[in-house]
């Protein structure tokens, strides 16, 4: 039987890394939605509404 630990279930890679991956793959996202003319949901912290 084998076990995995925390580090197996993400290949080695930290949660920092992840997050930080994560966090691109987004920008990159908006990017292309922007070139494409399509829409991009965000967020307004001040009004705290999408």
């Amino acid at each position: 039987m084998t076990i995995m630990n925390e580090l197996d279930s993400t290949c080695g890679i930290s949660d920092e890394e992840l997050t930080m991956r994560f966090k691109e793959s987004i920008r990159i996202d908006n990017e292309v939605r922007k070139m494409k003319g399509l829409s991009i949901a965000g967020y307004d912290y001040e009004t705290k509404k999408a």
